[in-house]
Order: C-alpha cells, then structure tokens, then sequence
C-alpha cells in the first residue's frame, strides 16, 4: 500500500498529538524555559510566596503551641486516638505517589509526554514527603525524646516492635524519601550546567556550578546520567507500591472492623496516584499560563493526565464497593455495623461528601469536552483533593469512633490547633514550591530538546 499521509480527521493522526508545540527548536526550548528563571521576578511571586509564608507562620505557630502544651490541643480522645496526625500523614504521601510514576514507571515505559511534567511533579514528591514526615514527629508532642523509640538498652526496656507497620513505615517512607531526592537531583544536573552557563551575576553562576558538579555535556557524562537515571527509575518503581502498601498496613493489620482488609493494600496504592495525579493538574494549571508554558505543557498533556486520573478514580470506586461487598458479605454484625454507621451515622456528611467528590465529579472526565476544559479539569481535581482527605476522615475516624462496646463509643472533630497544623504543612508545601520554581526550571530542559521533531528524526538517523 502507498504512503499516503493521515488526513486531521484520521484517528491515527489524532493519536499522534504534538506534545510539544511546532515551530520549536532546542534554542527555542532552552530560552523560554530558562527565561522562568533568570528575568526579572514577576510581581505575583511575591504576593504568592508572602501567602505561603503567612500559612508557613500559621504552622510554626501551632508546632510552638503543641511543643508547649503537648498534644491534648489536638482533638484526639479515648476512643479516637488517632486523628488528623495519621490522616493528613497518608494524603501527603499520596499526594507524592505521581510524582514517582511519572519519573520511574513512565520513564522506564518511555513515554515522552511526561518529559513537561516530570520535573515540578518530582519537585512535588518530595516538598509531599516533607509535609508527611512533619506528622509522625509532631505526634510525639515531645520529640525531643525521640531517643525513647530506638533500639537502646534502657532502664524501662522499651523496644521497638518490628513486627509492627509502624516501624515499617518508618523505612519505608525515609528510602522512597532518600530515592525520590536522588532521581529529582540527578535530572537536574544538565538543566543546572545549562543555567551555570546562562546566569547573569558571577554568585548565581557558582551557585548553579557547584549544584552542576562539573557536568559538561560530554559523551562520558551523558551516559553515566543515563544509566544513573534508569537505576534509580528501577529503584524507584517498586517503592511506587511498597510505600503506600506499607502505609495500608497501618490500619489492614488490625482486628478492628473497618479496617481489617486485604483490599487496602490496592486501594490505597490507586488512591495515592488518584490523589497525586489531581495534585499535579491542580499545579500545573496556574502554572502554565503565569508562565505562558501552553506550547510545553499542552492540552495533549492534561488529557492524559484526566484520563490517568480517571482510570485510578474508578480503581478507587471499585475499592469503596468491594469494601461494602466483603462488610455485607462477612456476616460479621460489626463489620456490617461499621458500614452503617459511616453510611447513616453522625459523620454521614463526610461519607456522602467522599463520593460525591471521588465518584461523582470523576464521572465528568469521560467527556473529552471536559478534559479539553482547563477550568473544568482544575475544578474536578480540587474535588479530588478533598474528596481524598475525606477518605482518609472516614477511614481513620468512623472505624475508631464507635468501638465494640457502646460504653467506649466517643466524638471527634479537630479542633482549631488540629486544622492550623493541617492549613500550615500547606503553606509549607507552597513555599517550597515557590521556592523551586523561581530558582530550578519547573521544565526539564534538555528533556523536551530530545523530544523536538529534529532530535527524533537525528536519532533515527543515527540508528
């Protein structure tokens, strides 16, 4: 058959949707993105970055308190041990899951579209992480006494128990935390040379050359990057499942209803690319049109990503109906009370609002007129954001809440300390971000330079 070219209205043309926007060239690619960086400061920085500091303020403020009075100013009670600690904790770190699968999985896969994305949404990852990690050493009220928790001889003969999840949370997080800092710093060292080479004051330049560590561009250097970054995206992959599958374990391994589940190990690991995909369309919305980075970050590139987090969204609904199956299934009169109870008991607002936001508003990304909507994208995804930490709500509190015996059953709401903590790791997380994006390139630079229509035909060429 003759090679006749695809008409627009060919499917096959359709499917082969520029995900960078023609007419550029490597020095196009390089000048705009470094521009981000090396002009001059745009005004609403500021304003943004005051705004995150302010939220900042707000965190330092409440840890101040909870260093000083301990943590009876949080909500936590007998039976609600565990509150907004242990659930702003697993949706920090599912917010940091996309990350990872766009660097490592969608890397090893070789997908080019997520060389727009891949650089912010690692950033992502790790300011995620940071937020999370706050938690566990918040919850301490006095970690200045962390020594209690390690594996010393003391008089009190207090051990940690390595059977429990905790403690293997506790490695977990800390080596997808060490993985994630490795794979965001290594992708950066040629953008770092690149902007060392373009600086325009000589301590900016040292800056950026020491960050460099003496990278230039040589035939040694690329394949050493290369290898380095395939090792860690092979490292990286299985940590994609284990961290958030070892976080499921918190609550799985107990005998308590509600949370004695072998579906939580799945549903927690969709949930936590669920949730990480809407964070990273929640970012790079403002993103690419304060920047005016629509020719990088395309429409091709937030259809993708709709339909990414359309596809875990129905994993998660699927996860909410086997959860309900196995509790009616079980012919356990606690587990099927359990049920009721988040159905039709006092928090039946959070467990409606969790599907409203995880269900419903998800079903809109069918439509390819709603994916092709940058407004409604960003609305469905800020639903997601919420509808996420309302699962971890109910997860958390409506399983403890109400216990065995009614003479244990108890109330719990956060109080003004609890949401301060909460509003506070928010500003921490957007001031790292603003940090990030007025000094690193949000883009990786060379990497859309290798995705430009000459370098493809070159490296064809070349084979």
């Amino acid at each position: 058959m003759a090679n006749v070219p695809f008409s627009d209205d060919d499917p096959r043309t359709r499917l082969k949707s520029p995900i960078v926007a023609p007419g550029h060239t490597p020095a196009t690619v390089t000048d705009k993105i470094s521009t981000v960086i090396t002009a001059e400061t745009p005004k609403w920085w500021f304003l943004g970055a005051a705004a995150a500091f302010g939220l900042l303020s707000i965190f330092l403020l409440s840890v101040g308190m909870l260093f000083y009075k301990g943590v009876g100013i949080w909500g936590i009670n007998n039976p609600v041990y565990w509150g907004f600690a242990i659930i702003n904790f697993v949706w920090w770190i599912g917010i940091g899951h996309a990350g990872t699968l766009i660097s490592a999985i969608l890397l090893l896969l070789r997908q080019n579209w997520r060389n727009s994305i891949n650089r912010f949404a690692e950033a992502m990852t790790i300011f995620a992480v940071a937020c999370a990690g706050m938690f566990p050493l918040l919850h301490l009220g006095r970690p200045w006494r962390f020594y209690y928790l390690l594996p010393i001889p003391n008089t009190f003969e207090l051990w940690p128990q390595f059977r429990s999840p905790l403690i293997w949370d506790v490695f977990a997080v800390t080596t997808y935390a060490l993985v994630s800092i490795l794979f965001w710093y290594v992708g950066l060292i040629p953008d770092l040379a690149t902007l060392r080479d373009r600086a325009k004051n000589k301590f900016a330049a040292s800056i950026y050359g020491i960050l460099a560590a003496g990278w230039r561009g040589s035939t040694k250097h690329w394949h050493q990057y290369e290898v380095a970054s395939m090792l860690l995206a092979g490292l990286a992959t299985p940590l994609v499942v284990s961290v958030h599958t070892v976080v499921s374990f918190d609550f799985a391994t107990s005998q308590l209803p509600g949370w004695h589940t072998t579906i939580f190990p799945p549903y927690f690991v969709a949930g936590a690319v669920f949730a990480g995909f809407a964070m990273v369309i929640t970012l790079a919305l403002p993103l690419r049109y304060l920047f005016n980075l629509q020719d990088f970050i395309t429409d091709t590139h937030m259809d993708l990503m709709g339909k990414v987090m359309l596809a875990t969204g129905l994993i998660v609904v699927y996860g909410y109906a086997i959860e309900i199956f196995i509790g009616w299934y079980s012919g356990s009169p606690y587990e099927r009370y359990m049920l009721l109870n988040r159905m039709t008991g006092p928090y039946q607002a959070s467990y409606i609002a969790l599907f409203v936001c995880n269900f419903v508003a998800v079903q809109f990304l069918w439509s390819k007129r709603v994916r092709s909507s940058m407004l409604a994208l960003f609305i469905v995804s800020m639903f997601v954001n919420v509808g996420m930490w309302l699962e971890r709500f109910v997860i958390v509190v409506t399983s403890l809440h109400r216990d065995f015996m009614p003479s244990s059953w108890g109330m719990y709401q956060g109080t003004i300390w609890d949401w301060s903590t909460f509003v506070g790791t928010i500003g921490l997380f957007l001031t790292l971000m603003f940090l990030f994006i007025r000094f690193l390139p949000m883009i990786s630079i060379f990497e859309m330079r290798m995705i430009l229509p000459e370098a493809s035909k070159a490296k064809k060429e070349k084979h």
